[in-house]
């Protein structure tokens, strides 16, 4: 009895078996394909975050330990690939005399490393010139003395005498935080700039110079065993992979006793990933679920414009000695089939859908995530097939009667929800549950306890679920409220399509109002998820663009070389090279706030907004061109960071004191600023510690007029062009940067690349949905009502009249719905871009307008109802006879 019944759906009731199959395999196509590229994106921040760490541990020994016992320790701990020791001197202080000159530099390192280290370690130092073993400068050091290969420099060892080294190679070090900052260091310690002056020797050389200098003065010597861990026995989640490498490396220091603390960046590297793969989860289920939920929502719809046809159905097998349990058996075998046909076709969709966007039909996931997460999308699938089509036949076979059931006339009931206003609570609770996380300066990433945990506030999810909510449940009771009061109005609307006939095109859809409602509610959830997703990947995009202006500070970016100053007729000449449109200097010194050291940007304030670009949201108590024309009449004015003003508890008009280097006696001296404004972000500067001042004030103070930085904006040219013709005019004073570099880094980061991927995935899924929300369903809501349509025909209704029915409701539901859902989408994207702010740098000061997408939705929305429409008038010319033998 199963397999007739299913056969004669198949025959005869193909488009909804078809329809309803596209909605589930459209919810399991989404569901495995975001749950796949989810599983593979964490699993490729772990990887990136390990292949950007130079140097995992650095184990430095304490006061009083062995370090030869140090060393024998880490390299016995399993997991451990490679240690070696380095050891750390302070130098007093630096000299040489180079062409006639005599120099001198402030105090530095002296390291001593094996003699494979640097094959041991490629990444660590950078090689200038010079031989890449022996007496290495490090590259400051050698502009500040004015040295370079074959001068000898002078170090001072005091108390011991100072001693003389050539100079071999000249090099740079890819992360001199890590490498040459203090292990352990916490608060300002921490947070302290690296020293310029370094040399680097071999471990044998450093203990006959310096050994004598640990026996007089122990504090001045550490050191360090520098170790790799085998990174492939790591978890691929950067969570459990952090947790791993924290606890390996608590593991050690147990067994040292206290001998010895790690510097562990490695760990240090995972936690900035977990953090990264917590807002790639937060981004899923932000951006993600209210897709899958749709889909589902639309699926649902979709089974029960049937539910009319089924009951018929089920009379008819009532009448015929059916029992109960025998039409759930029937209902649930539809269910199944149905369920199985759009759970294998959206997997093949996921399939092909990964390959071709990611070249991975797995979106990167690993082999048994990628079948974890499509198994699951399956049973989801079957779960949406069985609660759309089983169990409301279960509910109807226990509860109706044959009459009932064969009735499809009567007064369409109030839906329980709208005489509760379940609607405008949800909205309301939005509201007050948005405010109230706001209000408490809420993080959605939160790190506990310092960076033991890092964990999501969940209850920020409560406002956009609650406005998803309210939204879907308002655009069915303003469609339903104007259908059910308002026929005169939607006779007028619809007067342009169905002429005399508008009146009983009104009618007909006020008795259909419920299901026409529901299409409604569909089409403005479609709407909305689509247009908010787009706004937010916009909006993203155009702050990582802003992020690269910041990180670069212009179009092409002119930098002085170490230790020099780039002259004004430089300036000039770039003024007229090709496609510039300004040339913007700025001077760069550091100064020092009590007792923080931060950068100090010298500006011209007159021209700087527009050389620079600048932008009124990265300042505070005025607008740019406000807090700059200020700056240009207070010769003493000074912009300072939030954290720099709430620390020092300053107001406007405050006079603080300021201690700059004097660039001829090189020492430091008190200055005196006023406090006029706030800065936000600044080009090339860092965050929140950084400065802004009048340029011939700080020349003035620090007895330095240099520049060193040229910022250029093109006019409507290439930067890449122009950074090639300013080259040949900075020749070797310089280096010139261009702001596709920044581009390809911002774009390169953890976050962006999955959110980049992610909304890639899901801004595909939304033209589909509602492409199905549009055209499917209407196609489905019209196929089911061709009986109506047959009898009309049957009673001499010309094409032309019923042609009017379709179209006045098709428009009625896609105009209303993309009218609801824009609106619903612009609140919800404002929403978005509040609550996941961690994601942009720097923050947007409003969500952007992504046109070309919105066109793009447009477009296929009016596609799909017009085929919708169409292939429903071209059923409509078949026999009267035929088709109601039919149905």
């Amino acid at each position: 009895m199963i397999a007739s019944w299913l056969t004669g759906l198949l025959l005869h009731r193909r488009a909804r078996i078809l329809a309803t199959a596209a909605g589930i395999a459209i919810a399991v196509s989404l569901i495995a394909a975001i749950g796949s590229f989810l599983s593979g994106s964490t699993a490729a921040m772990t990887q990136r975050a390990l292949a950007r760490v130079p140097l995992d541990w650095q184990v430095e020994a304490q006061a009083g330990a062995n370090p030869a016992n140090v060393r024998s320790a880490v390299a016995s701990l399993a997991g451990v690939r490679s240690a070696l020791p380095v050891d750390y001197a302070q130098a007093s202080g630096f000299s040489a005399r180079a062409n006639g000159v005599e120099r001198a530099a402030s105090a530095g390192l002296v390291l001593g490393i094996p003699p494979d280290y640097r094959r041991t370690y490629p990444d660590e130092l950078r090689q200038f010139i010079g031989a890449r073993g022996g007496v290495l400068v490090a590259q400051q050091m050698a502009a500040n003395l004015g040295v370079t290969v074959g001068d000898t420099i002078t170090v001072d060892r005091a108390p011991l005498k100072p001693v003389q080294l050539k100079v071999d190679g000249v090099i740079d070090f890819t992360a001199p935080q890590q490498l040459l900052g203090p292990v352990g260091a916490v608060g300002a310690a921490a947070s302290r700039p690296p020293p310029d002056n370094v040399v680097v020797i071999p471990a044998d050389r450093w203990h006959r110079l310096l050994d004598g200098l640990a026996r007089v003065r122990p504090g001045l010597v550490r050191h360090q065993v520098h170790a790799e861990l085998t990174h492939a026995t790591l978890p691929r989640d950067p969570t459990s992979a952090f947790a791993a490498a924290q606890g390996m490396a608590k593991n050690l220091e147990t067994r040292l006793s206290g001998a010895a603390i790690v510097g562990n960046n490695l760990a240090a590297a995972l936690d900035k990933a977990r953090g990264d793969s917590l807002y790639a989860r937060v981004a899923f289920l932000f951006l993600g679920l209210p897709g899958a939920l749709l889909a589902a929502l639309l699926t649902i719809t979709v089974a029960g414009a049937g539910a009319d046809n089924r009951r018929r159905e089920q009379a008819l097998l009532r009448a015929r000695g059916a029992t109960v349990a025998s039409l759930t058996r029937l209902a649930a075998a539809e269910a199944i089939l149905v369920g199985l046909l759009g759970g294998l076709a959206g997997l093949l969709a996921a399939l092909l859908i990964g390959r071709l966007a990611f070249g991975s039909s797995s979106f990167g996931a690993s082999g048994t995530s990628a079948v974890l997460w499509s198994a699951g999308a399956v049973a989801a699938g079957l779960g949406i097939a069985v609660g759309g089509i089983a169990f409301p036949a279960w509910r109807d076979a226990r509860r109706l009667t044959v009459q009932t059931a064969r009735l499809t006339l009567g007064r369409p009931l109030p839906v329980w929800w709208g005489r509760t206003g379940l609607d405008i609570l949800a909205i309301a609770g939005s509201i007050l549950a948005f405010w109230a996380i706001g209000s408490g300066g809420y993080k959605l990433v939160l790190a506990v306890e310092g960076t033991t945990q890092v964990s999501v506030n969940y209850w920020s999810f409560a406002a956009p679920l609650l406005a998803w909510l309210g939204i879907g449940l308002l655009a069915y009771r303003v469609a339903e409220l104007t259908l059910r009061r308002g026929r005169g109005l939607v006779a007028r609307l619809t007067r342009p399509v169905a002429g005399g006939l508008a009146g009983t095109v009104a009618a007909s859809m006020t008795r259909q109002r419920a299901p026409i409602a529901r299409a409604v509610a569909l089409v403005t959830l479609a709407t909305c998820f689509a247009a908010s997703t787009a706004a937010f990947n916009t909006t993203y995009r155009q702050q990582a663009e802003a992020d690269a202006r910041l990180s670069n500070g212009g179009d092409v970016v002119v930098t002085a070389s170490p230790g020099e100053a780039l002259q004004p007729k430089l300036a000039r000449d770039l003024g007229h090279v090709h496609g510039v449109a300004s040339v913007e200097p700025l001077q760069h010194r550091y100064a020092y706030i009590g007792n923080d050291l931060q950068d100090l940007y010298g500006v011209n304030a007159t021209t700087v907004v527009h050389g620079g670009r600048l932008q009124d949201a990265w300042f505070a108590g005025g607008s740019a061109a406000q807090l700059f024309t200020k700056l240009a009449h207070t010769r003493n004015g000074i912009l300072l960071s939030e954290e720099v003003v709430h620390d020092y508890q300053l107001h406007a008009g405050d006079h603080i004191r300021l201690r700059l280097l004097d660039s001829r006696t090189r020492a430091t001296k008190a200055v005196g600023f006023t406090y006029i404004g706030v800065t936000k972000e600044f080009p090339t500067a860092p965050k929140d510690a950084y400065t802004i001042a009048n340029a011939g004030y700080v020349a003035q103070a620090t007895r330095d007029p240099g520049t060193g930085t040229l910022l250029i904006q093109t006019s409507g040219a290439s930067p890449a062009t122009v950074g090639r013709l300013a080259a040949k005019d900075v020749g070797r004073s310089g280096t010139v940067t261009t702001i596709e570099t920044s581009r390809k880094e911002v774009a390169s980061s953890l976050t962006s690349v999955e959110l980049a991927g992610l909304t890639r995935v899901e801004l595909a899924y939304a033209l589909v949905l509602v492409a199905a929300a549009t055209g499917l369903l209407l196609w489905l809501s019209l196929s089911e009502r061709r009986r109506n349509y047959a009898i009309a025909h049957a009673l001499g209704a010309r094409p032309r009249q019923l042609a009017a029915f379709v179209w006045a409701e098709t428009g009625f539901v896609t105009i209303s719905g993309v009218v609801l859902g824009a609106a619903g989408a612009g609140w919800i994207t404002w929403m978005l871009v509040k609550l996941l702010t961690g994601v942009f740098d720097p923050p947007p000061s409003q969500p952007a307008v992504p046109w070309p997408y919105l066109a793009a939705l447009t477009a296929v929305a009016a596609i799909a109802v017009v085929a919708a429409s169409l292939t429903t008038l071209r059923a409509l010319r078949n026999p009267n006879v035929e088709t109601l033998r039919d149905l």
